[in-house]
């Protein structure tokens, strides 16, 4: 790892600490921040009583972590400078008194330290430079050490149900293939078995959100998911026409996921943690830690199994019945279906766990979740959402050929030669996001407006089809007749290249050239030549 990435992080985990103590600070006094309160975070964290207040001024106002990510702020320019003999010391004192059942305070080890540097004349450490040392320590190893029950129990998964007493606090999210085989939108081929990503509310068991795609699931796939589950959903029923009430919205505290690697992702756990969202991962080995979305996925396959196209659960459910040829629904139709499923359907049974309907849990303790958005809306979106480069021309950007512009992007043209980064939603390639180079994203849409909204899917399906049908187009017999045309061409080029070096070698040094008919050049024209005198003599 560069030095650059390990500063990076440094400084990004740094920042995750700075957050969650302020935001537990800010949710323990909501009205007025008390002195006392301030002060002491402020010599958790290492800062002085401004610096801290600074920094609580810019998280309101942006609510990320990415907020708190700067200089290094409280504690002094080379204070972490490694000195062998004092930092022995120091990591001898916090062994012997602090990590002990007795939990003295660091204070206190602080004191003692410093009198034992005096002693040997070493330099006198800071608190904080012994802080700094302490917090190298594993924080599990640490509360064990020193018995800290409580601490240790937050830091370990537990078996069992969750305690929630509030919507939106735990959201679990999962995939699974789909047991039904879809059709492509331009030609009604089969197109295989699309995968779903669902998210559930633990609480009221409210489907908060999924997506449906062909590909394999990643972090695209939970990064569309939680788009949908974050923001209001009236107009994305409107444009499917459906008018089943979805009230979910809003930011989870926690999503509870299991150790694949989409979840695991450097990119997916900064999107979270930069908005606040803090992820659980299941105990490995323990695939009954993920009860309720694990019984929402088999409810929303039990469903499915009624449409044309489907693949049961099993061969043996299965049978003699012809999945393939009886597809009949395409990505979107299925989504529609799904989405009807849902919100028409399952929030609106009585769910045996809570003996009611979801959709009346949700109502009645809605109020509790509070409604937390982005700040930053398009910051949020474009966080999930995959990525790649482009170069941008003077005609715009190119992606999945077709052309992207922005009358923002035009002062941006020709200014740099590096590609640019951009962000797209799979589900909708009718706009991209565009970073400038000055860190900002601003969208960019078709060049032309009227063309209609399509997915990536559909793209590359179109562009599957337009190749098979250029190669039915192709006259396979008039392309083996020119590369053999071509081939003859090259070989008597080579011949006769061959040929007229090699006379050229086997010339005298001192021999005449070779006369040419097109020239009159050593000709006397007063003397008659041959042929004229043999006309003469006949005559």
């Amino acid at each position: 790892m560069s030095d650059g990435v390990a500063e990076d992080d440094l400084a990004w985990t740094e920042a995750c600490r700075r957050e969650e103590a302020i935001r537990t600070l800010l949710l323990r006094h909501p009205d007025r921040l008390k002195r006392q309160a301030v002060e002491d975070v402020a010599w958790e964290l290492g800062l002085s009583r401004a610096t801290l207040y600074r920094l609580i001024a810019r998280y309101r106002a942006a609510r990320t972590v990415e907020a708190l990510i700067g200089k290094p702020l409280g504690r002094p320019k080379g204070s972490l400078r490694e000195d062998p003999v004092r930092d022995t010391l120091i990591r001898q004192f916090l062994e012997r008194e602090y990590l002990q059942p007795t939990r003295p305070s660091l204070r206190r080890v602080v004191a003692h330290i410093a009198a034992a540097c005096r002693q040997q004349g070493l330099p006198v450490p800071t608190w904080r430079t012994i802080k700094a040392r302490l917090l190298r320590i594993d924080e599990r190893a640490r509360a064990t050490r020193r018995g800290e029950t409580s601490l240790v129990r937050a830091r370990r998964a537990t078996p069992g149900t969750y305690e929630v007493t509030r919507p939106l606090q735990v959201v679990q999210v999962d995939h699974t293939q789909v047991d039904v085989i879809i059709v492509d939108q331009a030609a009604r081929e089969t197109a295989g078995r699309p995968w779903i990503t669902l998210a559930i509310d633990v609480m009221t068991r409210m489907v908060t959100g999924f997506h449906l795609g062909i590909e394999s699931p990643s972090r695209t796939s939970i990064g569309l998911c939680l788009l949908h589950a974050v923001y209001d959903k009236t107009s994305w029923l409107a444009e499917r026409g459906i008018d089943a009430p979805w009230p979910t919205a809003g930011l989870p505290e926690a999503l509870h996921v299991d150790n694949g690697a989409d979840f695991r992702s450097r990119a997916f756990e900064r999107a979270c943690r930069n908005h606040g969202i803090q992820i659980r991962w299941r105990p490995v080995g323990e695939p009954h830690f993920g009860g309720h979305i694990e019984r929402l996925i088999g409810t929303t396959m039990g469903a499915v199994h009624m449409l044309p196209g489907s693949t049961f659960s099993n061969p043996v459910d299965r049978g003699d019945y012809p999945s393939g040829s009886a597809a009949r629904m395409t990505l979107r139709e299925l989504e529609r279906w799904i989405a009807w499923e849902i919100a028409g359907n399952y929030h609106q049974r009585v769910h045996s766990a809570l003996n009611r309907p979801p959709i009346a849990v949700w109502r009645e303790h809605e109020d509790k979740a509070g409604l937390r958005l982005p700040v930053d809306r398009l910051q949020f979106w474009v966080s999930f959402l995959p990525e790649d480069e482009r170069n941008l021309r003077r005609d715009g950007i190119h992606f999945c050929n077709i052309r992207y512009w922005s009358d923002a992007l035009a002062a941006d043209v020709g200014q740099s030669k590096e590609k640019l980064l951009i962000k797209f939603d799979p589900r909708d390639l009718s706009r991209i996001f565009v970073r400038r180079p000055s860190g900002s994203f601003v969208e960019a849409r078709y060049r032309d407006l009227g063309w209609p909204s399509i997915s990536l899917a559909e793209q590359r399906a179109v562009i599957r089809l337009l190749r098979a049908q250029g190669r039915r187009e192709v006259d396979e017999a008039l392309l083996f007749k020119t590369a053999l045309r071509q081939r003859e061409i090259v070989d008597a080029a080579h011949r006769q290249t061959v040929a007229t070096r090699r006379r050229r070698e086997l010339r005298p040094p001192h021999a005449a050239p070779e006369s040419k008919g097109d020239s009159l050049k050593g000709i006397d024209s007063r003397r008659p030549s041959q042929a004229e005198e043999g006309v003469g003599r006949k005559a």
